[in-house]
């Protein structure tokens, strides 16, 4: 919540540490190259505000992620060139392919949602952003 970014780099920087911190077993380098190896495929910034930095990770036993909604909209090559202030990172087990797949689709199709995305950017603070988050999930 409030996440202070000026850059794509910056930002994946920031929630590389953030996990790292977070969750046993993983390091901040290696969460960091596995994100930045995906943007170079091509920018997980899929329109309307909204990237999805994903990637497998050998130490990561669990799906994690994380949502973070930014003061400052950043520049993310997004695929419709807005701004991006919601950023939800996941990171899944190396083997679990079509799981990975799932929850990104699971994921966009939540972002599509204008409701959704309003409901997150009006949030005050970070326990009304996870309030509002699970809210959603439990209504899909």
């Amino acid at each position: 919540m409030g996440a202070q970014c000026t850059s794509k780099k910056r930002l994946i920087e920031h929630v590389s540490t953030f996990l790292a911190d977070q969750f046993e077993d993983t390091q901040a380098d290696d969460i960091f190259e596995k994100l930045i190896a995906r943007e170079k495929l091509g920018s997980t910034g899929i329109g309307e505000g909204i990237a999805i930095p994903h990637s497998r990770l050998a130490q990561c036993e669990d799906t994690l992620g994380a949502l973070f909604l930014l003061e400052t909209p950043i520049d993310f090559d997004s695929v419709d060139r807005k701004p991006v202030d919601l950023v939800f990172v996941l990171l899944v087990p190396e083997e679990a392919t079509e799981q990975h797949l799932q929850t990104l689709s699971m994921l966009a199709e939540k972002f599509n949602q204008p409701d959704f995305r309003d409901a997150l950017r009006s949030a005050s603070d970070t326990n009304t952003l996870y309030d509002t988050a699970i809210h959603y999930q439990k209504i899909a």
